[in-house]
């Protein structure tokens, strides 16, 4: 072989490991960013080493697991493939190392991980954690554990978040207050430090098909996972199994969003003021200009603020937006609450435990809590309400020490109200809706109403003095097994002849010009159980 023959062997064999994935090595004690990297031995050091590499289809960033990284790891316009992502985890790097998270330490930095431009990635077993700032850099707008971002990319596609847990986010130091009036303001004016954020303010790029599943939130300054789209360009989305607790503001919130399912998330204390960094205000979950959110088989719990704060709500410009098999508890601002210009939303065969609590005037409160909110809120616009709002097969529990409270905005138009179970203790009142001061004074009705077959614990259950009442109200106690219990079986019904076979079908409401996305028609309860027949009062069918 001469030695033209050898040379164009060996550039064929450079350009064939062009094709060929390889795994990446970084270690904070044992790496140096001298090295190449490619094997533990030879381990980078620091993040900053990966900004030179282009990625390729089946790489793999491996961190050492219990190992306490400084800095941002940040990808831009880095690209896998459907069958080969490029892979971000942590491993153990010796053979007795414990199974931990890696941890990195963002302090003073904009971000823990940047996903800009990058598809086909899944990112596991990592720890993110920024305590404010060492030195403050004014230029940044907030602080995020994870950020995925579109900037020039046309369409951000396939990524999965797994396993992640951020943890003690803040933008300012500790000792940094606030303010009295920063939490009455609709989100937020001031620098936060947020935990998972996918933000697409591009209108001709699309983020869609990104799962964040198995993820720990716990302490962030504002929310715990949001997501902001604009017209709609982020888009089939999963959030699943997630666990999001202490947040400053909410622990879900989706604007601008379409065909997105959130299931078996535990969300508790959002709005959390435990510390003074912290927004102090915020519902379990919210959407708002989004349309087909299916949000099932989640856990709201303890929800606190001046304003908002029920287990989940819908703000207004929405459609199909879907609240099933979920438990409520203990949320300062309520249980349902459908805000305005609203389209085909539904509560159903869902438990509220105590919800609603909050008493406008007590501890700073501006709104009041309410078990059932329709408002005409929508903005700086003329009020205008909820259009289509079904209301069916809810279990409803309140103590006697909690006063009820219910507000339904009359420019309200199609509601359905049927099958629920409201056993409450204690007292109920109507109340006006807090953001439509004119509500008493303008002479409307709400239209389409078909409001019957709901089981009362007592007669005064429904305040007397809402303008739309229960035609075929049925009145009893349903004896729930264990009264102020969290869990699902707690709330089942031990009266069973005052709920076996009373349901009635869920009518149809008029055509509103905005398609329905979702059947009335169940098959399953909120434990599962098959319908069989008629449906049972209340979430929990009884065969």
């Amino acid at each position: 072989m001469n030695f033209k023959s050898i040379l164009l062997v060996l550039l064929m064999l450079v350009l064939a490991q062009k094709g060929i994935a390889t795994t990446y090595y970084i270690h904070p004690k044992y790496g140096n960013d001298l090295n190449s990297g490619v094997s533990k031995k030879n381990a980078f050091k620091t993040f900053a080493r990966f900004t030179a590499i282009n990625f390729t289809a089946g790489d793999r960033i491996l961190l050492a697991s219990g190992q306490l990284y400084t800095g941002s790891l940040n990808l831009i316009n880095q690209k896998g493939t459907r069958k080969n992502p490029i892979v971000i985890t942590a491993i153990e790097w010796e053979r007795n190392d414990l199974k931990l998270p890696a941890i990195i330490d963002f302090k003073s930095q904009a971000n823990g991980i940047l996903l800009e431009d990058c598809s086909f990635i899944e990112l596991s077993n990592i720890k993110l954690t920024a305590n404010g700032y060492n030195q403050e850099d004014q230029s940044l707008k907030m602080r995020c554990g994870l950020l995925l971002t579109a900037k020039k990319s046309k369409i951000i596609e396939h990524i999965l978040i797994k396993n992640i847990i951020v943890q003690d986010v803040y933008y300012e130091n500790p000792g940094f207050v606030r303010g009295k009036d920063e939490v009455k303001t609709a989100n937020g004016t001031q620098k936060y430090g947020w935990g998972i954020r996918i933000l697409n303010d591009n209108l001709e790029n699309v983020i869609e098909n990104v799962n964040i599943e198995n993820c720990h939130i716990n302490s962030v300054c504002h929310t715990g996972i949001k997501l902001t789209g604009t017209q709609k360009n982020i888009k089939k989305i999963k959030l699943l199994n997630n666990k999001i607790e202490n947040t400053g503001g909410p622990g879900i919130q989706m604007s601008e969003v379409e065909n997105v399912y959130v299931a078996q998330n535990t969300v508790s204390h959002s709005g959390s003021n435990n510390d003074s960094r912290k927004w102090g205000r915020g519902s379990g979950l919210w959407t708002w200009g989004s349309s087909n959110v299916l949000i099932e088989k989640n856990e709201f719990l303890y929800a606190n603020g001046p304003g908002d704060s029920a287990g989940a709500h819908i703000d207004y410009n929405c459609d199909n937006i879907i609240l099933q098999y979920n438990i409520s508890a203990h949320n300062a601002g309520g249980f349902c609450e459908i805000l305005g210009n609203n389209y085909n939303c539904m509560y159903r065969y869902n438990i509220s435990i105590n919800d609603g609590h909050r008493v406008k005037g007590v501890d700073g409160a501006f709104q009041e809590g309410k078990v059932f909110w329709l408002s005409g809120y929508q903005g700086n616009k003329e009020p205008k309400g909820p259009v289509n709002s079904y209301f069916y097969n809810n279990t409803i529990y309140s103590d006697a020490s909690i006063e009820a409270k219910f507000a339904i905005d009359n420019t309200s138009n199609g509601v359905v109200i049927a099958n629920n179970i409201f056993c409450i203790k204690g007292l109920s009142k109507a109340v006006l809706g807090d953001q439509n001061k004119r509500d008493a004074q303008n002479g409307l009705q709400v239209e389409n109403v078909f409001f019957q077959n709901n089981l009362f614990f007592s007669e005064t259950n429904w305040p007397q003095d809402l303008k739309i009442k229960d035609e075929k109200p049925i009145i009893g106690n349903p004896m729930y097994r264990k009264e102020g219990g969290l869990k699902t079986e707690d709330y089942s019904p031990q009266n069973r002849a005052l709920i076996k076979n009373k349901g009635i079908e869920i009518p149809t409401l008029p055509d509103c010009n905005v398609k329905l996305l979702f059947d009335l028609k169940m098959d399953k309860d909120i434990m599962n159980n098959t319908i069989k027949g008629r449906p049972s009062m209340g979430a929990i069918q009884i065969n």
